[in-house]
């Protein structure tokens, strides 16, 4: 809800695709610089602990950006900090799973997860179009603390989970051992630059749906909120279909996804009307949600406990890290190509990643 906020005030007061794109830099990008430290960190913190300061974190964050309406570059750095607390909220959240769930009830448990972390987005950018009717974005902003404030009553109700590294490292050395383990484990590996390669390629969604709504289809703020709840509604629906079956193993799954969300891509590219990018956009979300149950199962069961956080933050800070690629390749290509050719561009790209994650991982399989 806050984001769309945020990307339709930058979208007002600069009209580039470039100033959006910086935005949603701020978001991805930084958990990358810092993404090795922040899961060793999180493998050093009890996990509950560590979620309930990042929520609280969040409140302070977001609250200031009510409060002092800042300019565009104390917003970005505000967006940041957001952002880098997320993304140890993620790893901590994830790493915590296993120690509460057994093994046979991975996948449902992630998808449940999933729906709650990811599935309700498609609530927020309906409330913000419903808000938005009443208020300024500011306004929007101001209902987004009061989520991150009463997250943390009911993360306490969660039961003590202590995954703890090894203290007698340095921090750096227990960075470089993450990223090392990551790099020796073929399966792990390739699905990892594979969520790398499809992000650098399609996540030019996020930056191309608010000029595709506003200038291809004429539509206003409403119907562009409504075009990023698709992607939630499809969320749902996915994680939905993963709580009930299993379609193959999570390598299977996380790859599935990938194909799904290039060609929905395209597909949004290709839509001569809203309702059907709507609905070509609700099948990103599906490919989304495949995704998101495919790489954290297999986590959660090739990774090493004590290096499980880490494993974590080093994976979606290498994700974040290719979607502010494809921010701001995407800005500029919105900007000279427009919306549609961005969208096509990027949905092939994904696709082309797509099989070759297949054809390595199959390999590997057979070997």
């Amino acid at each position: 809800m806050g984001l769309v906020a945020l990307i339709l005030y930058v979208a007002d007061t600069t009209g580039t695709g470039a100033a959006v794109g910086v935005l949603l830099l701020a978001t991805d990008f930084t958990p990358s610089l810092f993404s090795p430290l922040v899961g060793a960190v999180v493998d050093r913190i009890e996990h509950r602990r560590t979620m309930v300061a990042c929520e609280l974190g969040q409140a302070i964050v977001v609250g200031t950006i009510v409060a002092v309406q800042p300019a565009n570059a104390p917003l970005f750095a505000l967006v940041a900090t957001q952002s880098v607390l997320a993304s140890a909220f993620q790893a901590a959240s994830r790493s915590a799973v296993v120690d509460l769930v057994d093994d046979a009830d991975l996948e449902a448990a992630n998808s449940l997860i999933g729906a709650g972390t990811h599935g309700l987005e498609a609530a927020g950018p309906l409330l913000a179009a419903l808000l938005l009717r009443f208020t300024s974005p500011r306004g929007v902003l101001a209902v987004d603390v009061l989520t991150f404030l009463v997250s943390p009553i009911l993360l306490a109700a969660l039961p003590r989970v202590t995954r703890g590294a090894g203290r007698e490292s340095s921090m750096l050395t227990e960075a470089r051992a993450g990223i090392a383990w990551m790099w020796k484990h073929r399966t792990v590996r390739a699905i990892a630059l594979g969520f790398f390669g499809l992000a650098v390629f399609t996540a030019v969604d996020d930056v191309a749906l608010a000029f595709l709504g506003r200038s291809t289809f004429h539509s206003s703020d409403s119907g562009v909120s409504l075009l990023y709840a698709s992607v939630g509604i499809g969320l749902l629906l996915g994680f939905a279909v993963l709580t009930r079956r299993r379609p193959g193993g999570a390598t299977t799954v996380a790859i599935a996804g990938f194909a799904a969300g290039s060609v929905a891509t395209i597909g949004t590219g290709l839509a001569p009307v809203l309702a059907v990018a709507f609905v070509a956009q609700a099948g990103r979300g599906v490919g989304a949600s495949f995704i998101d149950v495919g790489t954290t199962t297999l986590v959660q069961r090739c990774a090493p406990p004590e290096l499980r956080g880490r494993v974590f933050a080093n994976l979606y800070g290498a994700v974040g890290a290719a979607a502010a690629v494809s921010y701001l390749a995407g800005g500029a290509l919105v900007d000279a190509w427009g919306p549609r050719s961005a969208l096509v561009a990027g949905g092939i790209g994904g696709l082309v990643v797509s099989i070759v994650t297949f054809v390595v991982t199959r390999e590997g399989q057979l070997s």
